[in-house]
């Protein structure tokens, strides 16, 4: 058995306690962290590494967004792409050493507040990262896994209201559209929706505007874990720890996590 989980964890060096505390309590095999927002000599790499994760890729940047993936397997880094174009820090792809899995980690930009490249550059470039990335899956020819933050809620019920939201960064039919075209590039399979089937409710974020995210409970799901079809029929389980979202200082995302028989 191989667990996987991915976090947008929005700075890990603020939140490294809660980082440790899902290490300890739920002890994946492999953590996909997004926006760690620090340089690679800034990770806490030796913290991590004393409670068993001691392979790591990080790419990092100062200040904003940057991946990290941990494991207690070996890893071996295969890639960094530039989907931004741009320079930023926003994949890492690793091997996972001695099984026929490789591991993407990809935290695609937001894309601002304005559904409308001609206004909103922003928004453009997530349009382009998601094309480039879809480029790119049309190649794949290996068992993979592709996790992190997306930020698209592609179906009705990924988001506390379909109707409201159509408009809204993150929901609008051209991201879904942009992100189905990727998801359909390598036949990937949504791991999470095979779980936590639609039309239930699934959220993995929470806007920190909101008083009480629980009660309110206006989420959308922009994380994902998706696997190309051969790995993904070694799927065994799926679960996310929406109590994460509680914690102290938390991040407004939680973690997910899929285990596979390989």
């Amino acid at each position: 058995m191989v667990s996987v989980a991915t976090w947008n964890i929005n700075s890990v060096r603020l939140r490294l306690p809660l980082v440790e505390k899902y290490l300890r309590e739920e002890a994946p095999d492999i953590l996909c962290l997004q926006e760690i927002k620090c340089q690679e000599h800034q990770f806490p790499a030796e913290a991590l590494a004393k409670l068993g994760y001691e392979h790591q890729a990080v790419h990092g940047q100062k200040g904003y967004h940057g991946v990290a993936t941990v494991s207690r397997l070996p890893i071996r880094e295969i890639s960094r792409y530039d989907w931004q174009d741009n320079g930023e820090a926003r994949h890492v792809g690793v091997e996972v050493v001695g099984k026929d899995m490789i591991v993407e980690n990809v935290y695609v930009p937001a894309g601002g507040d304005v559904p409308d490249r001609e206004v909103n550059a922003k928004f453009g470039q997530k349009l382009d990262f998601l094309e480039r990335m879809t480029r790119w899956a049309d190649a794949l020819d290996k068992p993979t896994l592709i996790v992190g933050d997306f930020n698209i809620a592609p179906l009705e019920s990924d988001v506390w209201s379909h109707k409201q939201l159509l408009k809204v960064v993150s929901h609008t039919p051209l991201e879904v559209d942009t992100l189905q075209r990727f998801k359909d590039a390598r036949g990937f399979v949504d791991i999470g929706r095979e779980h936590i089937r639609d039309p239930e409710r699934y959220f993995s974020w929470w806007s920190y505007r909101s008083p009480d995210w629980r009660k309110n409970d206006r989420g959308r799901r922009l994380d994902h874990m998706w696997a190309s079809a051969d790995l993904a029929k070694q799927a065994v389980g799926h679960r996310i720890l929406e109590d994460a979202r509680s914690w102290e200082k938390p991040s407004d995302h939680i973690p997910l996590l899929t285990e596979f028989d390989l």
